[in-house]
């Protein structure tokens, strides 16, 4: 069947660069479709990537305190027994409960939402942007109705817009020449839903995502080796912070193979042998799965996007303006489709002010203060640029620098490894950078993006009160050390 509706704005892409996108497009009146072909929205953020592995980190972190440190609180518990399936659930739980939410959250803007796949069919006689979808009907709701505004059933729908907005994000990267075979060779959706502990898993890729998914397993009793092919892990953060928490992991149990490259991999009944060089010759390791984190790539294909002539980049990202117009017009992109790092909260961000900008409105994204996070345990956060690169660029900074260990509230906590660092202009003493790992660095970083945006200085940060006794008066005495003013160094 074929039917014709027509929009101000379609989305195509649930994720959280679509979904918000498009709600704040309600809010500024304008009538909105979102086109998805998951049976839930969220996105990989939601189904398969942040929300989950953050759940099972914390889940994880919790066997591991009960083990390893209630001891040390005086609190005597017997060896705390892993039940896996109940965690799996509870995990799964979580993701449902948020991905409902959303759902409703779209319900409530009025929002079409439209199930399948989407392939863009360029523009109408009349200048509209026609999005043909194979649908699968609605997308079910939180409570089991339907929006009586769409129910197309299945078939072939054509939906009419002034504009497209697409924000359907990336995909995991293979090995060169191992494919991901869902069982043995992974990508993090399947390392997120192991039904067992694996007794050993290699983890390909040293970044944020192969630290965490290997944190998880690592605390509930696997054997895990990560191998990365450059000589450091976490390269974009500042090198005191990724050497600090590469120790960490270590005594944590986990183990590393840095300058090394995964040339292999040969799969022996339900487990593997993987075949590695680090320059000193080729060796093999068993193991029972292989996650590969090596990195991820932009989600076009069935879009169109080549037939209808839209510039991509020299990586396969769509080429944009500053109101994120592709090459083709009334086709916009947002999110891991577009440069920049590939963050949820960056995808929000960009889909906000896209549709913003259609109103004209003046919105605009500050790249250089968005965060990235590290949820390992420490955690590790960082907004703004690292030493390394104030080095590289020729600027001049001072440096200031404040350990968890001097922190009463941290002392409390049993949380002492870590410190908090701010590179500050040595004129100005404008924030520059601020670099953390420890004790919930993924809320404090907070503090400092919300400096940093405003145009603060060391000095605002030291000569603001800080309640004791808190984790964020570390951020307080690192800012006062910029000027070697700390009382608690």
């Amino acid at each position: 069947m074929s039917e014709e509706i027509r929009y101000d704005l379609i989305v195509v892409g649930a994720g959280p660069g679509g979904y918000v996108a498009a709600i704040r497009a309600s809010q500024l009146g304008m009538k909105v479709a979102v086109i998805e072909k998951r049976a839930t929205l969220g996105g990989v953020c939601l189904n398969e990537g942040c929300i989950p592995s953050k759940a099972l980190l914390d889940s994880s972190e919790l066997f591991s305190l009960a083990r390893d440190r209630f001891s040390l609180h005086g609190i005597t518990i017997g060896p705390p027994q892993l039940d896996l399936a109940t965690m799996q659930r509870r995990k799964d739980d979580v993701v449902k409960r948020l991905t409902d939410g959303v759902a409703y959250l779209v319900k409530k803007n009025g929002i079409t939402l439209v199930s399948g796949s989407a392939v863009l069919k360029g523009p109408d006689a009349e200048g509209l942007q026609v999005v043909a979808v194979r649908t699968a009907g609605q997308l079910p709701l939180p409570d089991g109705s339907s929006q009586a505004e769409m129910n197309a059933g299945a078939g072939i729908t054509l939906l009419h817009g002034k504009r497209v907005l697409l924000a359907t994000g990336s995909e995991a990267v293979a090995l060169p020449s191992i494919p991901f075979d869902g069982q043995v060779v992974v990508s993090a959706r399947e390392a997120l839903s192991f039904d067992t502990v694996p007794e050993h898993l290699v983890v390909a890729g040293g970044g944020y995502i192969g630290l965490e998914i290997g944190s998880v397993w690592r605390r509930l009793g696997a054997r895990v080796t990560i191998m990365e092919m450059l000589p450091r892990i976490l390269p974009t953060m500042d090198q005191q912070v990724a050497d600090m928490l590469y120790r960490t992991l270590r005594k944590q149990g986990i183990q590393f193979r840095l300058g090394t490259r995964i040339t292999g991999v040969r799969r022996i009944g339900a487990k593997a042998i993987v075949q590695f060089n680090d320059g000193s010759g080729s060796e093999e390791v068993d193991c029972d799965s292989v996650l590969v984190a090596v990195g991820r790539r932009p989600l076009t294909a069935g879009l169109n996007l080549e037939e209808l002539g839209i510039a991509l980049d020299e990586k396969g990202r769509l080429a944009v303006d500053a109101d994120y117009l592709t090459s083709l017009p009334g086709v916009y992109a947002v999110g891991d489709l577009v440069a920049g790092p590939m963050l949820a909260h960056k995808a929000s961000e960009e889909g906000v002010v896209c549709v913003e900008r259609m109103t004209g409105q003046h919105s605009t994204v500050e790249y250089e203060y968005i965060p990235g996070v590290c949820y390992t345990w420490p955690e590790a956060a960082s907004v703004g640029q690292s030493e390394e690169q104030l080095k590289d660029a020729g600027t001049h900074y001072k440096t200031g620098r404040f350990n968890f260990a001097a922190l009463g509230r941290a002392r409390c906590m049993d949380e002492t490894e870590g410190f908090v660092k701010i590179l500050a202009h040595a004129e100005s003493d404008r924030v520059l950078g601020v670099h953390i790992i420890g004790p919930r660095a993924s809320d404090l970083i907070a503090e400092a993006v919300a400096v940093m945006t405003f145009g603060g200085t060391a000095r605002d940060i030291a000569l603001t009160c800080h309640a004791h006794p808190t984790l964020p008066e570390a951020i307080r005495e690192a800012a006062l050390d910029v000027h070697k003013e700390a009382i608690h160094a």
